[in-house]
């Protein structure tokens, strides 16, 4: 369906918006393409291993807003063709994941396929951010093909377990009406839940190894 052009704005600002729209549609079909890949990826990893390493997805297509406050605070120009090409989260995906190695086994397996090209990782699980944020960030970049040829587009992938997700939207929550410098000693809180989190992520992969040990050294003395 044709996209019915708004009424009594001046020409320059249709176009703008127009091309906000068709921006929007391309990242969204890129989004769709590497959601697709983790499913299949998930359900094979279950037919092979008989149990899921994605616990649930999520998928997000940053707003005009934030795009245009992206680029304002860059210093880039604020237009759809500058997003395009100095911005690589416009599309996003996140996965969680049930345990620590799961998430990187997900992007080991993302980095197999040959039609994606991993452009940036950032490991802040291994290395934290310093407010105690953990998770994997995977820029991907992914080919769309449309009526007008083919486009390669980035969609960014955070991969992070069921307790990093858990820490890192209850501190979004906590942050975001945030009107002053929160007090040090919250920020330490934090911190120190991000550790313990962390600590508890260590903890489950153990038994969850030690389970799977038992269960095969079970299976082989029947």
């Amino acid at each position: 369906m044709a996209h019915t052009p708004i009424i009594d704005l001046p020409p320059e600002w249709q176009t703008t918006i127009d091309e906000f729209i068709g921006m929007r549609f391309r990242f969204q079909s890129a989004m769709r393409e590497v959601r697709t890949k983790l499913e299949i990826l998930d359900d094979e990893f279950s037919m092979r291993h008989s149990r899921n390493p994605i616990h649930h997805m999520e998928s997000r297509i940053k707003s005009p807003y934030s795009i245009l406050e992206k680029l304002k605070r860059k210093g880039f120009p604020c237009t759809p063709q500058s997003a395009m090409e100095n911005l690589q989260d416009i599309a996003g995906i996140r996965v969680v994941c049930a345990y620590l190695n799961d998430t990187y086994a997900i992007a080991e397996l993302l980095a197999r396929q040959d039609d994606l090209r991993i452009i940036r990782m950032r490991d802040y699980i291994k290395e934290p951010k310093s407010n105690g944020y953990r998770s994997l960030h995977v820029i991907v970049e992914v080919p769309v093909f449309l009526s007008t040829g083919k486009e390669l587009l980035p969609v960014e992938v955070q991969i992070r377990t069921i307790a990093m997700d858990f820490w890192a939207s209850l501190e979004h929550q906590l942050r975001y009406k945030e009107t002053a410098s929160v007090p040090e000693t919250l920020n330490q809180q934090l911190y120190g839940a991000a550790e313990r989190i962390a600590a508890l992520d260590g903890e489950m992969q153990h038994i969850h190894d030690q389970m799977l040990s038992w269960v095969k050294q079970t299976e082989a003395h029947t």
